[in-house]
């Protein structure tokens, strides 16, 4: 329309022209409204309370008096609301004994939120992991709280003897040392399968066996290991290689014109690389006999 009314010799001009036709017409038809939204909004804030709101904004261009009973309610329910929030929380923490009602007040105080796994988003991932890791695990078609527990005193004299061959003879059984591979993320977030961990669950069996031998040979050990080994060590954990490493650097450095300098190396994948045969040799330099070492070497190599 606008462009049939303009002539050729002004068709850049007409253009012009049409333009702010156009956005006059728009600001004649259309209503433009400015609408602001708050990320902070308070979690006692309800319906009732956002429409009192309304209503003390709309008051406050009327009368004063319309403006003073809009605020005095406006008050009373924002008192309320709060008064109502607060013993809903406080009714969270009633039964020291109920501790998911606990933590869901936590989660309503703090505002907390769980991320979704990345294992629920992408449903490839178990076949890529199989792949990566080269790992297959068979199904148990028998569920564990089905499974009918026998008493501690029939299967005692029963496993006995079977630990007392297996050691003797240095030989681990087959179904002893058939693995579930778990992968583990190793991080928060997961960006690739490098990310992953992947965990050896054995039987229940073989940990009570793993269990038995790793205190054997920690009682055969020579009391020269370092002292500041924290891992593998009753009562030693990383808040403790953490505390010390901090109190050295410290104690160091309050003497004047020190420095400290410090060397870390990662060692997450170690023992992924280490070396059955290297490791019953050291095992033997610190004192185990020769048929635990080879029980030892039998359950790594087989």
């Amino acid at each position: 329309m606008f462009r049939g009314a303009a002539t050729n010799g002004d068709y850049q001009l007409g253009g012009v022209h049409d333009i702010s036709d156009v956005d006059k017409c728009i600001d004649d038809v259309t209503v433009s409204k400015t609408i602001t939204t708050r990320s902070n909004q308070k979690l006692w804030m309800t319906a009732e309370v956002r429409a009192l709101l309304k209503s003390r904004e709309s008051s406050f261009r009327a009368l004063k008096a319309a403006l003073r009973t809009a605020r005095a309610k406006l008050s009373r329910a924002i008192r309320e609301a709060k008064r109502t929030h607060a013993q809903r929380i406080h009714g969270h923490f009633q039964d020291s004994r109920d501790s998911r009602r606990m933590w869901q007040g936590i989660q309503a105080i703090t505002n907390y939120k769980t991320t979704p796994s990345a294992c629920d988003i992408d449903a490839s991932l178990p076949d890529a992991l199989i792949d990566f890791y080269t790992r297959f695990e068979a199904q148990n078609n028998v569920a564990v709280r089905k499974s009918i527990r026998p008493p501690n005193d029939q299967l005692a004299d029963v496993f006995t003897d079977i630990f007392n061959i297996s050691l003797s003879s240095a030989v681990v059984p087959t179904c002893l040392k058939t693995m579930a591979i778990v992968p583990m993320p190793k991080k928060s977030t997961d960006s690739c399968l490098n990310d992953y961990r992947p965990v050896a669950l054995t039987p229940i069996v073989m940990k009570c066996f793993e269990r038995l031998v790793t205190r054997h040979i920690k009682t055969q050990l020579p009391p020269s290991l370092d002292t500041l080994q924290f891992v593998y060590r009753l009562n030693r954990s990383t808040d403790d290689a953490t505390t010390t490493t901090l109190h050295l650097s410290l104690t160091h450095l309050d003497n004047k014109d020190t420095y400290v300098q410090m060397l870390f190396i990662d060692f997450s994948s170690a023992f992924n690389t280490i070396i059955p045969q290297h490791l019953i040799e050291k095992l033997r330099l610190l004192g185990l006999n020769t048929s635990l070492c080879n029980w030892i070497l039998d359950f790594l190599t087989g």
